[in-house]
């Protein structure tokens, strides 16, 4: 206990400053009682991306000829105030579309689903198709879910609506939707700008990737027995290869994933998750709030505009607003459920979501992650940097500063490779091994200090010849079991023994057979006491046991002592044994001695009595 308390006592500090790493370590781990020890690095990586898309957002610019027409909180009012009910009558987009179109857009998509509805209105719907029909640059969504058959059979779609995919990679697993909520059959005959509009969400509620190829079966009509899979894309996808082949000359006609798992849209290439996705390169919060992201324009304004035009007034709507621009129109309404949670926004509207996507398309700035072998380097270069810092430097402190600053390094690169290749690397799994790694070094590193020390305390406490304590160490514990006794008030005893005619011995047998002797000597004593008993070697062939008894105990253990040097041949060779014996004498404090000088004189004094009186036995003064 002595040794223990002496190493924890000289590095107290360190040890105090690995501790609270423990502790910092175990709270991270504490953090998240609800969730499973597996999805924890998950849904800390998620949290670092989140948190370096805050950081870059502010250094990236949206393309300005990206606007939003939003139904909002008062167009909303304008509507059910005016058309009574929601959803409003199809005519109105028609008449929305008419006004859009009449300044020479580049493409108008609608982040709406113009369902079949109860309370629809035959002229109004047809007023929509005939629109769709003529504005060939106008794209609108259906969605994909998972509903039972019982409560909607799966609706066999249009082969228009499907595209041809060359998978060169065999590590893309599209999502595979099983149901459809399918939009006015009117529409798709007339159009095949359709596409898709499916945003699932992570585990923790956020919408980091948008699944841009999807799977949904062909069933067989009576049966609903799967025929083959076809793959559907993002509406805004579709819209944007569009682009490409009209304003750049792309010429993309067949669709191919490669073995890097990007699809190759002419000069760009998209990354691909395996699922099919792509993840999202944020511009900040929405522009509901920033107005340095994109613009958006309230419905109620274009409405009010279309009815000025009309009456000849004057147009809230500037002129030529929608002149060359992408049009999206959708919602963000809450009672609308079009609100989403990104990283960069607890309330995101959809249709922000699918600028965007397009807005990434077009700078070709989509995120990417970094391959498997490149986080495994990572991490496993920061996990050698973790053990070269606890053994390079001496002092605990020192070494989790320059650790900290190594992290501090690392995430600052980790963001700014994020805003400038686009590039996702991990930071959970890096930051986290290399922590497991620094304190493991550092219990390695004091289990080797320890080691040492023990060591070096026992080089310097301990004959090397016999493994008793030495002389000097015997003095010390001597004294401080003399302090302890005072204080307790207890007693204890002190024996000297000595081999006798031990030069003799060496005179006939060498001094090897004599070392042998007082090796055989010290292990007989040690094997004979109780395990809170010392056993030291006083000088030459004398050896002292410190113990706790009284006098008369003391003189019991040391008859057992001299008996069991004597009754056991000690065998110098295999064709000689020999019979050893030693002589003791016995001191009790406090009734011998209160000093360490006092109660060794007087031990001395009993052992040279017992040679005096025939040897082999335990002397005493009072003979």
């Amino acid at each position: 206990m002595k040794k223990i308390y002496n190493f924890i006592h000289r590095h107290r500090y360190d040890i105090t400053c690995l501790l609270v790493l423990i502790l910092i370590i175990l709270f991270v781990c504490i953090v998240f009682p609800k969730y499973e020890t597996k999805n924890i690095v998950k849904i800390i990586e998620n949290k670092t991306f989140d948190i370096r898309q805050n950081i870059i957002a502010k250094d990236k610019h949206v393309n300005k000829d990206i606007v939003i027409v939003t139904v909002d909180d008062p167009s909303y009012e304008y509507l059910i105030e005016t058309y009574g009910d929601w959803p409003i009558p199809r005519h109105v987009y028609a008449q929305l579309l008419d006004y859009i179109q009449a300044q020479n857009p580049k493409y108008v998509a609608f982040d709406l689903l113009f369902i079949k509805s109860l309370n629809r209105i035959p002229q109004s719907d047809q007023q929509l198709v005939n629109a769709f029909e003529k504005y060939q640059n106008t794209y609108t969504a259906f969605n994909f879910d998972d509903y039972s058959f019982d409560l909607r059979q799966p609706p066999e779609l249009d082969k228009k609506l499907s595209s041809e995919i060359k998978f060169e990679s065999n590590k893309i697993y599209p999502i595979k939707f099983t149901n459809c909520r399918m939009i006015m059959n009117d529409i798709i005959d007339v159009t095949s700008n359709i596409g898709h509009i499916n945003t699932p969400k992570s585990d923790d509620g956020f919408i980091r990737s948008i699944p841009v190829i999807v799977s949904y079966p062909e069933y067989e009509q009576e049966s609903f027995k799967i025929l083959n899979n076809n793959y559907y894309l993002y509406m805004t996808l579709k819209m944007a290869i569009d682009y490409f082949n009209k304003y750049e000359n792309a010429n993309i006609t067949d669709l191919v994933v490669d073995n890097n798992n990007n699809l190759i849209l002419g000069d760009r290439k998209i990354p691909l998750t395996p699922r099919g996705e792509v993840i999202l390169n944020w511009y900040g919060e929405s522009g509901l709030n920033n107005p340095n992201t994109f613009k958006y324009l309230s419905f109620w304004q274009v409405l009010k505009s279309i009815k000025a035009k009309e009456e000849g007034k004057k147009e809230l709507v500037p002129e030529d607003y929608f002149k060359d621009k992408i049009v999206y129109i959708g919602t963000n309404v809450f009672s609308l459920s079009d609100i989403k949670t990104v990283p960069t926004g607890k309330y995101f509207p959809g249709v922000e979501m699918h600028a965007t996507l397009f807005n990434n398309i077009l700078d070709n700035n989509l995120i990417h992650k970094a391959t498997l072998p490149t986080n495994i380097v990572i991490s496993a270069l920061l996990s050698i940097l973790a053990i070269f810092t606890v053994f390079r430097f001496r002092s605990v402190f020192f070494s989790i500063i320059v650790y900290a600053l190594i992290m501090v390094l690392f995430l600052y690169s980790a963001t700014f490779v994020m805003t400038k290749y686009n590039l996702w690397i991990w930071i959970a799994v890096p930051v986290l091994s290399s922590m497991f790694t620094f304190v493991c070094s550092f219990i390695v590193k004091y289990l080797i200090k320890s080691r040492d020390f023990d060591y070096t305390y026992k080089l310097a406490t301990t004959d090397g010849l016999t493994e008793l304590y030495n002389h000097r160490y015997f003095q010390e514990l001597l004294s401080n079991k003399i302090e302890t006794s005072r204080k307790t008030g207890t007693k204890f005893s002190l024996i000297m023994t000595d081999i006798d005619f031990f030069k003799k011995f060496n005179d006939k047998y060498g001094h090897q057979a004599g070392d042998a002797v007082l090796k055989h000597v010290a292990r007989t004593l040690k094997t004979n006491v109780r395990a809170d008993d010392y056993v030291c070697r006083y000088g030459g062939e004398e050896m002292t046991i410190i113990l706790n008894a009284d006098k008369g105990n003391a003189i019991k253990s040391a008859n057992k002592l001299c008996k069991a040097i004597s009754s056991q041949e000690f065998e110098l060779s295999p064709e000689l044994s020999v019979n050893i014996t030693i002589s003791l004498g016995v001191s009790t404090f406090p009734e011998d001695g209160k000093t360490a000088a006092e109660l060794i004189e007087y031990a001395d004094k009993c052992l040279y009595k017992a040679k005096e009186t025939g040897r082999n036995r335990v002397g005493n003064t009072d003979i």
